[in-house]
């Protein structure tokens, strides 16, 4: 269930926050709970637990998010100078206390292409975790990583939504392993299926471009700490639908 920030940390970090990293890494980092299955054609479901950084609609070049001066797009972020298209873009960061299996949050037809660091090493994440974590305050002037690091783009198409939408995997710095649970391109994938795991702190945008045929409502507040799978992120609603509905009343 989405929570605020703080009521996050008093809940669910708290218990292990000072526990040793080789604690972390060998008796809670690798944890993959149960979680009810949802499946609602009207919503887009958060693709993983995490904090969420920012949520607009931007044009593709447009900026982003600033980065200590420098402008990060949604061009920038997919590494695709010819991406054309407006865009919900979501950014969740999942930090070193989040579960990090990612699930699908809208059903459709699963490709992926892999991004590798632009320089030899992914850069930290660490200082935007810290703010999270111990400032709870949002940071993304720190996120230099962004520019940076390997990534995958997972590319979800489905007939329904008129074109497809993006779940963009960031590595960080510790252990750049983004690893799909199966490496076929193409394949079929329903609403809530785990579809990846990345090690270990990493964030994760879901990109959805704006259409003609439907609103996109965001249903999470920036700042919230989402669970992948449970919490709803997006409510889709089909405008004339909506409008044949509202006529008829």
């Amino acid at each position: 269930m989405a929570k605020s920030l703080e009521e996050w940390i008093e809940t669910d970090v708290r218990a292990v926050q000072d526990k040793s990293l080789s604690w972390l890494s060998q008796y809670y980092f690798f944890r993959d709970p149960t979680r009810p299955a949802y499946i609602d054609p009207y919503y887009f479901f958060s693709p993983a637990d995490g904090v969420i950084l920012y949520q607009e609609v931007v044009e593709p070049g447009d900026c982003l998010v600033d980065i200590k001066g420098k402008p990060y797009s949604l061009r920038d972020a997919l590494r695709d100078p010819a991406y054309g298209k407006t865009s919900l873009v979501i950014g969740i960061f999942m930090t070193f206390f989040d579960v990090h299996v990612n699930r699908v949050p809208y059903s459709g037809r699963l490709s992926y292409r892999e991004l590798d660091a632009i320089d030899t090493l992914n850069l930290p994440m660490l200082a935007v975790e810290k703010e999270l974590v111990e400032e709870l305050r949002i940071a993304t002037g720190d996120a230099e990583y962004l520019h940076n690091n390997q990534r995958m783009v997972n590319r979800f198409d489905n007939a329904d939504l008129n074109g497809p939408y993006y779940v963009l995997q960031i590595a960080d710095y510790d252990v750049d392993s983004i690893t799909p649970f199966d490496l076929k391109q193409n394949q079929p994938v329903s609403q809530g299926d785990r579809f990846s795991q990345i090690r270990y702190g990493s964030q994760v945008d879901l990109v959805i471009p704006v259409s003609d045929r439907y609103d996109l409502a965001p249903l999470q507040r920036t700042g919230d700490h989402v669970e992948g799978g449970v919490d709803p992120l997006v409510r889709i609603t089909d405008r004339d639908t909506a409008a044949a509905e509202g006529a008829a009343r």
